[in-house]
């Protein structure tokens, strides 16, 4: 596994035409790699985030099986002239450290989302976006158990864990079919590891939905200590 690190150039027209539509995105990311079994394996598969840093950079994020070649993003909406336009790095190390009981901070993007009927005699079922901010947050403590990990808690006993960025996206697969609607949220946290194993797929398979259009990534930064 891989974990790449993009500058976006956001002056650039291709740069914002990505980050208008996850479609685009999507396919872009996909174009840097040459076979299907590149991207995506039974164990693993392509997730991508785009992170808008407090220095206002915006930064795309891949974790991947196989190294991906972003030349056609720089020429697209990088910067071609900078020796640091993007940074590959193997992933399986930290995998292989995680250990039952370590604390992380980390970030992810999703689309908390439930399934269910939009009138009582409706024959079929579909998917609804959680709008409210307490929505969001019980879509992902419901699901941190069942994926090896728990939202850790603050001194007040409060759960260390925030949301923002929390958007209702709207774009067009194709064109001429009918609008795609998603809900996404950012959450900022910190977590403990309860099952190692768990928690690797997670890391290389995403969570929820909606992955191919910038969610389901998790990525993790070292927990800074209480005082």
């Amino acid at each position: 596994m891989h974990l790449t690190r993009f500058l976006m150039n956001t002056a650039r027209q291709g740069a914002r035409k990505l980050l208008a539509s996850p479609q685009a995105m999507h396919a872009a990311v996909l174009s840097g790699f040459p076979r299907p079994e590149d991207h995506t394996r039974d164990d693993a598969r392509t997730l991508w985030r785009v992170d808008q840093r407090r220095d206002r950079q915006v930064v795309l994020y891949i974790v991947s099986p196989t190294e991906p070649e972003l030349t056609h993003l720089v020429e697209q909406a990088g910067w071609p002239r900078s020796s640091e336009s993007w940074e590959t790095r193997p992933y399986d190390r930290l995998l292989d450290s995680l250990e039952k009981g370590q604390r992380w901070a980390f970030r992810l993007t999703a689309n908390p989302s439930r399934t269910g009927r939009k009138t009582e005699n409706s024959p079929t079922t579909q998917r609804f976006g959680q709008v409210t901010a307490t929505q969001q947050i019980e879509w992902l403590t419901s699901r941190a158990e069942r994926h090896g990990f728990a939202i850790a808690r603050q001194a007040d006993g409060e759960l260390n864990l925030v949301t923002y960025d929390r958007q209702v996206r709207r774009f067009t697969r194709n064109h001429g079919q009918r609008p795609v609607t998603l809900v996404t949220a950012t959450y900022d946290g910190v977590l403990d590891i309860e099952d190692p194993a768990l928690f690797r797929n997670v890391l290389t398979r995403g969570i929820g939905h909606a992955r191919a259009y910038g969610c389901g990534l998790l990525t993790l930064a070292p927990a800074q200590p209480t005082s």
